[in-house]
C-alpha cells in the first residue's frame, strides 16, 4: 500500500505490480515486485510447523512445508499475465521501461494530484473512458509548485 505521509491516510492498494524492462539486446525482462516464492514459503512453513507439530516432527514439518511452499509459490503465476506484458513491453525503445499496476482500492482524486506531471504515456487500461482521460490529464499537466513556508526569521520582520 502506498500511504500518504501527512494525513497517513491509504491512497492505493497494489494487488499485483511489475516492471517491464527492454534491454540494449531487445530482450524484455520482467521484475516482479510481488515475490509469490517467499509468500508460499511462509504459508507453507507454518501450515507444515503445524502439521508437523501434530505428528511430533515441527522442525521437519516446517522445512518440508517451506520448500514446497516456496516451489509453488515460484511456479504460480498471480495478477496480471506474463505474455501480455511482455507484448505491450515489445513496443518499447531499447533501455526503455514500463510499469503495469493492478489497483485493488485507490483515492482517485489524491493519487491523480499526486501524478500531475510526472509523465508517461498510457498503453493500456481497464478504466472508463473519463476515467481514462482524467488519468492521461494529469500525467501530461503541469505540476503545481509546493506553497512557500515561512520561516522563523520571516515571522520576525
Amino acid at each position: 500500500m502506498i500511504r500518504e505521509t501527512n494525513r497517513g491516510s491509504y491512497l492505493i492498494e497494489l494487488s499485483d505490480a511489475v516492471i517491464a524492462v527492454k534491454q540494449d539486446s531487445g530482450r524484455v525482462k520482467l521484475i516482479q515486485l510481488m515475490n509469490t516464492a517467499a509468500a508460499g514459503a511462509v504459508s507453507g512453513g507454518f501450515w507444515g510447523l503445524l502439521i508437523g507439530a501434530i505428528f511430533l516432527s515441527p522442525l521437519l514439518g516446517a522445512s518440508l512445508g517451506a520448500a514446497s511452499g516456496a516451489l509453488m509459490g515460484a511456479l504460480t503465476d498471480v495478477g496480471i499475465d506474463d505474455e501480455f506484458m511482455k507484448h505491450l513491453a515489445a513496443n518499447l525503445k531499447p533501455g526503455n521501461a514500463a510499469l503495469f499496476v493492478l489497483i485493488r482500492r485507490m483515492t482517485t482524486d489524491k493519487v491523480l494530484d499526486a501524478l500531475k506531471g510526472t509523465g508517461g504515456t498510457v498503453l493500456k487500461t481497464s478504466l472508463d473512458h473519463t476515467k481514462e482521460q482524467a488519468l492521461r490529464d494529469a500525467l501530461a499537466a503541469t505540476p503545481t509548485p509546493a506553497a512557500p513556508t515561512q520561516t522563523g526569521s520571516q515571522l520576525r520582520s
